[in-house]
């Protein structure tokens, strides 16, 4: 501690070279925080994907539909410990830039192979007793202004009802779901009897099932009886998990989690080029003074410490401000962006990344000039200047 007002004299010994290397840090830093929130926001759900729980989807495509008589087949294997299905509605609320899934399900086996969705218990039971009722996620009930008991109408794309004005679905909002961050709450759920009994074609199918194992560990072995069960079968399917298609679903678009970290390596590598490069030319700088610390009694390893030391207050205080600033605007942009980013934010885990990545950049930068001016002999620095 009694050679930091040496380290922060050093720093400041030219003030405009440290400041825009501080800029150069900071800079690099808030591109690193906004692009872990852009790489948490296109990966959404995937690691919240449950390892319990298999998705059985027809194997040509998630458009073709299953029959619902597979469901009784499913839960007869053993190992499974629950199974339902899901079946994408695909319509328009307003216009067709309001974007949002909506999923038809069976409300008491999805939510309890689901208990990251936590419906109210009066909103539950409001639920299974409305037909047409529909449960949304919180951040979709606030982003268009909804509240228990509106009615919601939603134009068919896909599933033309059999009554219903201009192929128009009318829904009753009863329940809004919450969940801890990372979950999505921007999905519209109702009911599949609903659905079923009032769509025009392809009465009896849904989308996809879900299927909660007992035992994660037989999740492969399972996963291959499925798929066995029903080859050669007129909807033959392919079984996952719940993570492989939740990735699938998030890597249609590329793989974005790779684009970003990409992008972040590239930018730190060339930081630590060019903070490596400033802290060399300081270094060089001082060689006279650098033999007087030594002439006066620092050791070499004092003397590698403190330019270690000055390298890593640089890329601390740089990176420090960098995330700061990074998260105070992923918290401004997450409410104008939440309708097609429902997951915008920087992770706790990135931000200790961020931290371990200062720390790197601070000894790696700093790492040849310190071994340098350890090295150095007082009687070549003093000749030298």
């Amino acid at each position: 501690m009694k050679y930091l007002p040496l380290i922060w004299k050093s720093l400041w010994r030219r003030k405009v070279r440290t400041i825009f290397t501080l800029a150069a840090i900071f800079v690099a830093f808030v591109l690193f925080g906004i692009l872990m929130a852009i790489r948490t926001a296109f990966s959404f759900g995937i690691d919240v994907a449950g390892i319990d729980r298999l998705v059985l989807i027809h194997k040509v495509s998630l458009i073709m539909p299953l029959p619902v008589s597979y469901q009784a087949r499913i839960a007869s294997v053993q190992g499974v410990e629950s199974v339902t299905h899901n079946s994408w509605f695909g319509g328009i609320y307003q216009n067709p830039q309001n974007f949002f899934a909506q999923i038809a399900l069976e409300p008491e086996p999805y939510f309890a192979i689901y208990p990251e969705f936590k419906v109210p218990p009066d909103q539950m039971k409001a639920f299974l007793a409305d037909r047409q009722g529909a449960v949304v996620g919180r951040d979709l009930a606030t982003r268009f202004n909804w509240k228990i008991g509106d009615r919601i109408p939603i134009q068919a794309t896909i599933w033309q009802p059999k009554s219903g004005t201009n192929g128009t679905w009318e829904f009753n909002l009863v329940g809004i779901y919450d969940g801890d961050r990372g979950v999505d709450k921007t999905n519209f759920f109702f009911r599949y009897d609903y659905l079923d009994e009032n769509r025009t074609v392809l009465q009896g199918s849904v989308g996809w099932y879900i299927v909660k194992v007992a035992d994660p560990a037989r999740s492969s072995e399972l996963a291959a009886k499925f798929d066995d069960m029903f080859a050669n079968s007129d909807a033959e399917t392919k079984t996952t998990t719940e993570k492989g298609f939740v990735d699938g679903f998030a890597k249609q678009i590329g793989n974005i989690g790779l684009i970003m970290m990409l992008i972040v390596a590239v930018v730190l590598f060339m930081l630590l080029l060019v903070v490596a490069n400033i802290m060399s030319h300081a270094v060089r700088e001082r060689t006279s003074e650098l033999a007087v610390l030594k002439t006066l009694g620092f050791s070499n390893i004092a003397v590698l410490s403190l330019v270690l030391i000055e390298a890593l207050c640089i890329a601390v205080l740089g990176g420090t401000l960098g995330l700061l600033v990074s998260w105070g605007a992923v918290q401004i942009m997450a409410p104008v962006v939440s309708a097609f980013m429902p997951a915008f934010f920087i992770p706790t885990s990135a931000l200790g990344v961020g931290a371990a990545l200062m720390v790197v950049l601070g000894l790696a930068s700093g790492a040849v000039p310190a071994v340098g001016a350890m090295q150095l002999k007082i009687t070549d620095a003093l000749r030298r200047n």
